[in-house]
């Protein structure tokens, strides 16, 4: 957008008395590809484009988007936005700049744009073939990969003009595995900041075996009990539980509503002594990182708790404001048709000392969950629900068995305090998580830990 044009919108939102204003222009192509039991199930791609206005009074916030980039578009969206709303104050604009490009990952990555849809279906094909070689009792393979190649540029009142350009590719495996009536799935999903040279990275047979074999470990397992019981946790996804549990409420937008169990209690012990989270957007080539957030402030290594101490929340520009937090390069949406708000980028536990081995032989009698599914949570008072995707138990200090049907349920601020041990074999792993803002992409991550005591739901 050039800087004539910006400046006259961004004088319109002034003028209506607005302390804020900010256009955000994007353009993104995004394309998947997916085959079913060896044949093409869908095959999409498309471009994407629009702009977002924001205008704050105070800390309310209004926000519309359109597609029509003309001036006269975009001040007629900013007046009727504005109507019925007056500021105080200077109403004038820090005329914006040249655009100043913070990263060019399009220079340096294999661009789907170019490569285009064939070049996935051989990558996807050996999968399939990797999985369904592992045992007849594979009933269905479903694999797919997703990319997305953004530009962005971010313009507002205080003179900020920015562009990112911004690349991610995620390949997923679903592979499940039958008997007579009985159906089990497992499944592989590696996401990177990065165009299709990432691919390189992956061995998709080892994807595909590691997802049919977990499928089949699962069928012929027995089904646990449940109650009250240590647990250790798997490293890697595992960490899905403090990312849902505690990392939502460490988030302004939670935290500004009083909707946190962590309200007010920075600078207090809120876990056991060896927890350290972190957020951390600048972690190379990850799925969730970002050059600057979609606020146009810069990213950075956010340490939320340390050493089970609280130490500050994760915070966009409205929230930072309310809650008296610094900006920390939070604020993400998941299009120019959301507002952004404070949201997590790659949040881990830190590694600590403790090896695996040590935490199974200090457990007399509990449950290794080796590999977390889906599950639910509530914000507002930390209390989750999660399924144990693949789990072994652990009696007399040992490894005894894969179980299923096993879900963990809990409060993640309690969860917290019953941390005993972290390990040091620490792994990450990428997802979506859905807010307010839409739905983004984020990594999650911890090393092995141990929980001294998890009700664990599961059949008598």
């Amino acid at each position: 957008m050039n800087s004539i044009k910006a400046a006259a919108i961004l004088q319109a939102g002034r003028d209506c008395g607005a302390d804020f204003v900010e256009l955000f222009e994007e353009e993104t192509r995004s394309s998947i590809l997916t085959i079913k039991d060896q044949v093409v199930e869908s095959a999409n791609a498309g471009t994407d484009f629009g702009v977002g206005v924001r205008l704050l009074f105070g800390t309310e916030v209004l926000y519309a988007f359109t597609s029509d980039d003309s001036e006269a578009t975009l001040v007629r969206l900013v007046r009727q936005l504005a109507f019925g709303r007056t500021g105080v104050g200077a109403r004038t604009v820090v005329s914006p700049g040249p655009v100043s490009l913070v990263s060019d990952q399009w220079s340096r990555m294999r661009d789907p744009r170019v490569l285009g849809q064939s070049f996935k279906l051989d990558y996807l094909k050996r999968g399939d073939s990797a999985a369904r070689a592992c045992s007849d009792k594979i009933a269905q393979v479903s694999l797919s990969i997703v990319d997305a190649v953004s530009a962005m540029e971010i313009i507002n009142s205080e003179g900020l003009c920015v562009r990112d350009e911004r690349a991610r590719t995620r390949f997923h495996i679903s592979v499940t595995a039958g008997q007579g009536s009985e159906r089990i799935s497992a499944s592989e999903a590696p996401g990177f900041a990065g165009g299709y040279e990432v691919l390189d990275t992956l061995n998709v047979e080892v994807l595909a075996k590691r997802a049919a074999d977990r499928a089949l470990r699962i069928l012929s397992a027995p089904y646990i009990a449940g109650g009250q019981m240590p647990v250790v946790m798997g490293n890697g996804f595992g960490g899905v539980i403090f990312h849902e549990a505690c990392g939502h409420p460490l988030e302004t937008e939670s935290v500004r509503r009083n909707a946190s169990p962590f309200c007010g209690k920075i600078g207090q012990q809120i876990a056991h002594p060896s927890v350290t989270a972190i957020d951390d957007g600048t972690m190379s080539g990850l799925w969730g990182s970002i050059s600057i957030d979609d606020e146009g402030t810069p990213v950075q290594r956010t340490v939320l708790i340390e050493n089970g101490i609280l130490k500050t929340f994760l915070a966009d520009r409205v929230g930072a404001q309310e809650v008296g937090v610094p900006r920390s390069g939070s604020g993400r949406r998941e299009s120019y048709k959301y507002a952004p708000v404070s949201r997590m980028r790659n949040t881990f536990i830190a590694p600590g000392t403790d090896s695996f081995d040590e935490m199974i032989a200090s457990t007399e009698d509990g449950l290794y969950a080796a590999k977390m599914g889906g599950g639910s949570v509530n914000p507002a008072t930390g209390e989750f629900n999660f399924a144990v995707e693949e789990g072994y138990r652990i009696q007399g200090g040992k490894l005894a068995g894969v179980v299923r049907g096993a879900t963990l349920i809990g409060k993640g601020p309690e969860i917290l305090q019953r941390i005993s041990m972290v390990g040091s074999d620490f792994e990450t792993a990428a997802g979506m998580c859905g807010a307010s803002s839409g739905s983004i992409p984020v990594t999650v991550g911890q090393p092995h830990l141990k929980v001294d005591r998890i009700l664990v739901g599961g059949r008598a």
